[in-house]
């Protein structure tokens, strides 16, 4: 082995540490949104990131770091049935766990989704930990003879 290739395997693990490092450091932010019906931009599929928004849907700091998706109606119903919204959660769920399920708010049922991370609350993507994993195709290119 290389000893120059050694320390360029060190040198991109830390890099990739420290990446996650600052990423998971920062303050966690939440798509804020909420659509009346099929046409309205807080629909699903939900196509938007930090970078590209719209006037109506905005990517607004979360000191909780929850995120949340709210839908109420049926997605196959009438078009005024149906709304959904994407926010920022004021506490954790009391279990801290991320999950979807139905619930009822006073008599109405609805379909919600809590995450934990930088805008979640979108549709899904690569989420930092993920990064861990390009850690051995670093070494795997750098020890390549």
């Amino acid at each position: 082995m290389d000893t120059r290739r050694t320390v360029h395997c060190i040198i991109g693990i830390f890099v990739i540490l420290a990446t996650l490092t600052v990423v998971q450091g920062q303050i966690k932010r939440c798509f804020a949104c909420r659509s009346r019906g099929n046409l309205g931009d807080c629909k699903d599929p939900f196509r938007f990131n930090s970078s590209h928004l719209l006037p109506g849907v905005s990517a607004e700091p979360c000191a909780s770091g929850w995120c949340s998706k709210r839908i109420e109606g049926k997605k196959d119903g009438k078009d005024h049935d149906l709304a959904i919204e994407r926010q920022c959660l004021q506490r954790s769920p009391p279990d801290d766990k991320e999950r979807c399920a139905e619930a009822l708010v006073g008599h109405r049922k609805i379909f919600i989704c809590f995450c934990y991370g930088d805008l979640c609350n979108s549709a899904s993507g690569i989420k930092p930990s993920y990064l861990l994993l390009l850690i051995p195709l670093v070494c795997q290119m750098l020890f390549r003879t």
